[in-house]
């Protein structure tokens, strides 16, 4: 019994059989592992729940920046003029991004009083989508590079 129909394997199972069982445990992995890389794909959100037809302009106090991928946030502190603080949320387009942008990772820090633009929430919750930033010093900031100047003749 030398040709492989007649071959049985060590635990009497003949190679054919085997390698057909291996194959499709290996397409099953392949499946999963293809899965788990798409799943991350499918799983990012919506901007739906963002109104952009209006902006909101906040005046605050940075409670906490992250300066994390997928998206950067911070939470602003704005006090109303009862003087009740309502924390807002907002979210940020990735480090790279603000990073072309000229952004640092210490640009804005806890304390630091801010003015922040956004699209807010649709449903009126205390938070939105990143315009602009303006800094104590003056300097205003968004999300993407400014546009190149053309060149002066």
């Amino acid at each position: 019994m030398n040709g492989a129909k007649g071959f049985k394997g060590f635990w009497g199972f003949r190679v054919p059989e085997v390698q057909r069982v291996f194959m499709r445990l290996r397409l099953a992995w392949m499946v999963v592992a293809l899965a788990a890389v798409a799943a991350p794909v499918f799983a990012h959100h919506s901007a739906a729940g963002i109104d952009r037809s209006k902006s909101v302009t906040l005046v605050g106090t940075v409670k906490q920046f992250g300066w994390q991928n997928p998206h950067s946030w911070m939470e602003i502190d704005v006090p109303n003029e009862a003087g009740a603080v309502t924390t807002w949320k907002v979210e940020m387009t990735s480090p790279a991004f603000l990073i072309r942008a000229g952004w640092k990772a210490t640009t804005i820090k806890p304390g630091d009083k801010v003015t922040v633009k956004v699209f807010p929430l649709r449903d009126g919750d205390p938070g939105g989508l990143f315009q602009s930033v303006t800094l104590a010093d003056g300097s205003t900031l968004t999300e993407r590079a400014a546009a190149p100047r053309p060149a002066q003749p």
